[in-house]
């Protein structure tokens, strides 16, 4: 169902390997997914892959039909899934190193939303990016939340009340992605061992920062970049990394 492993550069790589149902959010995988994250947080980077055709074509729909036989008509059942499926979004947001999408097929639904929580995004020329909720009498509400906040909202709209796919030369455009590569999981590792070479106390500052100034009106994002990069100057490493470049030779990170 889902496959993570660490590699010796600190990059953690968690793929979805549930191929034959597209990799869709069942329970199961959401549950998987969430603990997979949480053993990643004292990684350098995080790489998200799928195996098969399709990256995640969303939540498990014949899940969902199969809970509408319950005596609530599945409403307990979809809000697990709603619930849970907001807690691993939120993890990957707030996730203390950046988490980069390896999207090679299809990203419809839930599993567009999940490529839009990454940090960064690198999709096969070839990928498509849907929310089609509407075509199954269905906005995609919770999707929404990270689309609109991926990318300018009525591009946003235009994806959500159509429901029509758009390729990664137009995702690209509008910023839901951030590259193009032919192999996209071998352009993921490469920027994720980049970002793991560079200073994790950086790399973690710098996480830290997005989502405290993303999320904040325009004076507290100040008061909180501000705070944050303060602690980054005294750490050891931008000692270092400064003085490396005053010297102009090659940093020693010391990971402090």
């Amino acid at each position: 169902m889902l496959r993570a492993e660490r590699r010796n550069d600190g990059v953690a790589v968690i793929t979805l390997d549930r191929a034959a149902a597209r990799n869709t959010l069942s329970l199961a995988m959401l549950r998987a997914l969430r603990q997979a994250l949480r053993e990643a947080e004292d990684a350098r980077c995080v790489v998200l892959a799928a195996e098969g055709p399709a990256f995640c074509a969303g939540h498990d729909l014949r899940e969902i039909t199969a809970a509408r036989g319950a005596p609530d008509a599945g409403r307990a059942v979809f809000a697990e899934t709603l619930e849970l499926c907001a807690e691993v979004m939120r993890a990957v947001v707030r996730h203390p190193v950046p988490v980069i999408a390896a999207v090679q097929g299809i990203a419809t639904a839930a599993g567009c939303q999940l490529v839009a929580s990454c940090d960064l995004a690198v999709a096969a020329p070839g990928a498509r990016f849907a929310t089609p909720g509407m075509a199954i009498g269905l906005f995609c509400t919770t999707p929404a939340v990270a689309l609109t906040r991926a990318v300018a909202r009525k591009q946003a709209a235009e994806m959500l009340f159509s429901g029509d796919a758009i390729g990664a030369e137009e995702a690209l455009r509008i910023g839901l992605i951030s590259r193009i590569a032919d192999d996209a999981r071998a352009a993921a590792l490469a920027q994720a061992a980049g970002i793991a070479a560079r200073s994790a106390v950086a790399v973690r500052a710098g996480k830290a920062g997005l989502i405290a100034q993303a999320e904040a009106p325009l004076d507290l994002a100040y008061e909180a970049a501000t705070r944050i990069m303060l602690e980054n100057l005294l750490a050891a490493d931008a000692t270092e990394g400064i003085g490396a470049f005053v010297e102009k030779r090659t940093p020693l990170w010391k990971d402090a």
